[in-house]
């Protein structure tokens, strides 16, 4: 490390991936140093984590105090000495940065997949305090089972459990499985059907077999349990039902029921509430419901499959009077964030439990049930799914209602109906052209969740069937619906407004401004003409070379005034 870069990690302050550790009373012993180490081996993320040791925590550099003989500090015994005292062994990279008020002893921390205590017990962990600051708090045992199984190094569904045995399952429940399997239309595991209760749960990993007795797993109790059992050996296990309007609760139901049974009761719950409207597709009706069933169902599996069984708190389901919203305990697996959703390898929290949904049928067999909610949700006319809410300890699924927009239900049926069904990388560009009027290249790269080259084929295509079309060149090029789509949304009007005026009009507009105000900028262009930036910058460029007008100033402090 550089002086330069100790400097930029100093003024950024103390953040989960950095600690100051300040010797100006006296030097750090060797004991706050190794828990320092483990406080920082066990944090979130896996970005470069410093301990700096001769730092203050308001960032003033005192310089780090001498650990060895002669007044030196020797690296190699520095790393010795965490490596030897802490468990599993942390190896980690130590140097001395110099710096004009002191040099500073940093320590360069790997993030462990696994928890990491000091070799007499002591485990902590990084975490933000109740300030919203960083801070050293104490790993408790349920916390490092649940970054386990964040990081995929354990199936919390799999753990055996002692105290369950077979009487603790119903018969009823494994009936439940196999009519579900039968229901999914063809997407369930159909060899389960002819086998027994206990070669069913056998097959799903529901139990295992040690010396002649069946050892029965997290995930069979929470399929096949009676009620008594699963509420007492799973407490963390609940489901909760709620119907709110406004601030007033209409419906506030809990229940510990397995996982099958509970989902056939929010699903009955569902179906009760789910107004239906009926729209003509030529000789066709097509049911646009309040909320698409396919996407609350995958909803609701995901939250039961995916959330964080070592913690407590409900899966809640909440009906409001312009929503739907789905939520769990347990952030999103390590590796997977709002920005990389839809493009992500499927990452489960309980890896047993999701491989039982999906050969009952249940959610998608390739785990891609979140591009299921999507499109149903969009495909119905309404507003794209919103996970913004989540964070790192709940998953938070909002629905949006509201009126649907039956034109563009329309308009998939009708493309559907020729044979060109739409993708949902294609529905997200038209719903958000419908919205948003216009889209570039690197806005529909992000709303797609693709590289830009990927996001122009997506482009390319629905201009070569007729549904968008482009307007300007190269950086300049912006796309938006065509007339013909305009048209079958009945949006005509619309339409001309978006494409707006053509090169010579708002050349004249321009020229207009200038006349009345002297002096119009780029941003001013944009805004008057409705083009974005680098089209306004094209639209000045020319009229500079008719020598209509001139520039002055340089770069964003430019603009353009009448030629003399």
């Amino acid at each position: 490390m550089t002086t330069e870069q100790l400097r930029a990690l100093i003024a950024g302050g103390e953040t989960l991936d950095v600690e100051f550790k300040g010797e100006e009373h006296g030097r750090l012993s060797d004991g706050d140093l190794v828990e320092a180490v483990v406080c920082m081996s066990n944090r979130p993320g896996s970005q470069a984590g410093w301990v700096l040791v001769g730092v203050e925590d308001d960032g003033r550099v005192t310089g780090a105090r001498p650990r060895h003989e002669a007044g030196k500090t020797d690296m190699l015994r520095v790393q010795a000495l965490i490596a030897n005292r802490t468990r599993p062994s942390v190896s980690v990279r130590a140097e001395l940065v110099p710096h004009p008020l002191g040099a500073v002893l940093a320590i360069d921390v790997p993030s462990s997949p696994t928890a990491v205590g000091t070799a007499d017990g002591r485990y902590a962990r990084r975490a933000l305090g109740h300030d919203g600051k960083p801070e050293c708090v104490p790993y408790h045992y349920h916390e490092m089972l649940s970054r386990q199984a964040d990081r995929g190094g354990l199936d919390y569904s799999a753990m055996e459990l002692p105290n369950v045995t077979w009487a603790d399952l119903d018969p009823l429940e494994f009936d439940r499985y196999r009519r579900a399997i039968r229901e999914s239309k063809g997407q369930g595991d159909a060899t389960l059907l002819t086998l027994s209760d206990k070669e069913l749960a056998k097959a799903l990993g529901a139990v295992s077999e040690s010396d002649g007795k069946l050892l029965v797993r997290v995930v069979g109790l929470l399929l096949f349990g009676k009620l008594e059992p699963v509420t007492y050996t799973l407490p963390t296990h609940e489901v909760a039902s709620q119907v709110l309007s406004g601030t007033k609760v209409e419906a506030n139901d809990f229940f510990r029921f397995p996982l099958l049974r509970a989902m056939e009761e929010l699903l009955s719950r569902f179906r009760a509430r789910n107004r239906e409207e009926e729209l003509l597709v030529g000789m066709l009706r097509v049911g646009v419901p309040d909320y698409p069933e396919k996407a609350f169902r995958e909803a609701v599996a995901n939250a039961l499959i995916h959330r964080d069984y070592t913690r407590l708190g409900a899966v809640h389901v909440q009906w409001h009077e312009d929503r739907v919203e789905v939520s769990n305990p347990g952030g999103f697996p390590e590796g997977v964030t709002l920005s990389n959703l839809l493009v992500t390898d499927p990452r489960p929290r309980n890896p047993l439990l999701a491989d039982a949904f999906k050969r009952a049928g249940i959610v998608e067999r390739t785990g891609r049930g979140i591009d299921t909610i999507f499109w149903e949700q969009l495909s119905n006319g309404r507003p794209a799914p919103i996970y913004g809410r989540s964070t790192a300890t709940s998953v938070v699924l909002v629905l949006p209602g509201g009126k649907a927009n039956l034109e563009f239900v329309r308009l998939v049926s009708e493309e559907s109906k020729a044979d060109r069904p739409l993708k949902l990388d294609e529905l997200l560009v038209l719903n958000e052209l419908a919205a948003q009027r216009s889209l570039t290249s690197d806005e529909a790269a992000a709303l797609t969740q693709k590289s830009q080259p990927e996001a122009r084929v997506v482009l390319e295509h629905l201009t070569e069937a007729g549904l968008v079309e482009p307007r300007g060149e190269r950086k300049g090029r912006v796309y938006q619906l065509s007339a013909r789509i305009y048209k079958r949304l009945g949006l005509s009007a619309a339409y001309i407004r978006q494409r707006g005026f053509e090169p010579e009009q708002q050349e004249h507009m321009v020229l207009q401004y200038v006349r009345k105000h002297g002096r119009i900028t780029r941003h001013e262009v944009a805004d008057l003409c409705r083009v974005n930036s680098d089209q306004a910058k094209q639209l000045l460029g020319r009229l500079v070379k008719k020598g209509q007008i001139e520039r002055h100033g340089l770069k964003r402090g430019a603009w353009y005034g009448p030629r003399p």
